[in-house]
């Protein structure tokens, strides 16, 4: 199956080589722009299948996920699994459920996001989910970029580990050689 999600990622465009800022600051000769996965129902769909069919038997009541992949991602797999779906949206350097997302105490979620780096925005979404009594059981991704060095304490699934070098900019060798860098 890894062969097939990586075939999938080169198909549709989705992994780019030059020197690139991620979102977490980091710099990278690789970036996945996750959108020319999320931009193509029918391979979302694939992608999320295998989420929620890790996921199908834990009691998933509601599946959350950051803005913005997340959304997308948290969607599908809900719909896959017959429950709701909400996000967690950016808030004073956290994350907060906003637009009358109601969780309920205890009620048993499943976090998801696009791609895994640092894990920060989903540590976020777990630390906004536990400020209104949810329970996280488990992390579902598309991509770990970490190679699974990321740790949640709950369960992590991913469709595909692809460890990929990330630099502090500081000690990025593409800045050194004068590569230009690419904000994503």
């Amino acid at each position: 199956m890894t062969e097939e999600i990586k075939a999938l990622l080169h198909q549709t465009d989705a992994i780019l080589n030059g020197h690139f800022q991620l979102a977490s600051g980091r710099h990278s000769p690789v970036y996945l722009e996750k959108f020319r996965i999320l931009e193509r129902p029918e391979q979302t769909e694939q992608l999320c299948r295998l989420i929620a069919e890790r996921f199908r038997d834990a009691g998933v009541q509601i599946v959350v996920g950051p803005t913005t992949g997340g959304v997308i991602v948290g969607y599908e797999v809900a719909r896959q699994l017959g429950v709701r779906s909400a996000f967690a949206e950016r808030d004073n350097g956290g994350r907060h459920f906003g637009r009358g997302f109601k969780i309920t105490a205890g009620e048993r979620t499943l976090i998801v996001d696009d791609i895994l780096t640092t894990g920060n925005s989903i540590r976020d979404v777990i630390t906004a989910l536990h400020s209104v009594g949810g329970k996280a059981i488990g992390v579902g991704v598309l991509v770990d970029r970490s190679g699974g060095r990321t740790e949640f304490g709950i369960p992590l699934y991913s469709c595909l580990s692809l460890p990929l070098t990330t630099y502090e900019p500081a000690d990025c060798p593409l800045c050194t050689s004068g590569e230009p860098l690419i904000k994503t």
